[in-house]
């Protein structure tokens, strides 16, 4: 039996001015994230999109979530393998297309880079990545693909790698 987990935020919109939406330049995107008892996250649009380029856009908030989803799954991973993780950072990006006034991402890269203390489990600590990404609850509910291209490093070194993301493994 499936187990069911809730969540809750408020999004308040900061931006209506004098005038609100009387027309498409009259009101700012700002708005405020809210989660009970964690600080606040000041939103906006894409500076593309008339937004304020010092607040967290949606967009970027989205590719945020798949990469520490991502990150938390293969922390799980390793753990399970027995791989001691002593570093981990990611450079994620994400493709979005517009038409009109709709759009749609197209995809999501997550470039995490790695550091294990063990040199030889360099093969299976890439390969975690792709249970890891099977097991993301947020790459599992996004209708685009979100593909990997980890590094793994020990001792300073490169010890494994995936090649670029036309050849990336779709992690979901």
């Amino acid at each position: 039996m499936p187990m069911r987990h809730a969540y809750a935020v408020e999004v308040e919109w900061t931006g209506a001015g004098a005038d609100g939406t009387a027309t498409y330049r009259s009101y700012t995107r700002d708005h405020v994230v809210r989660v009970e008892g964690l600080p606040d996250i000041l939103g906006s649009a894409d500076p593309t999109f008339r937004g304020d380029r010092g607040r967290h856009n949606p967009e970027q908030l989205l590719l945020a979530a798949l990469a520490q989803c991502h990150m938390l799954s293969y922390l799980h991973q390793a753990a399970s393998r027995g791989i001691v993780v002593t570093a981990y950072r990611d450079a994620a990006t994400g493709e979005m297309e517009t038409s009109g006034t709709g759009g749609r991402f197209t995809r999501a890269v997550l470039r995490p880079v790695v550091t294990i203390a063990d040199a030889t489990q360099a093969a299976d600590a890439l390969d975690a990545h792709g249970q890891a990404g099977r097991d993301c609850f947020i790459a599992s509910s996004v209708a685009f693909p979100v593909l990997h291209e980890p590094t793994i490093v020990a001792g300073g070194e490169v010890v494994a790698q995936h090649e670029r993301a036309a050849d990336a493994e779709e992690v979901r």
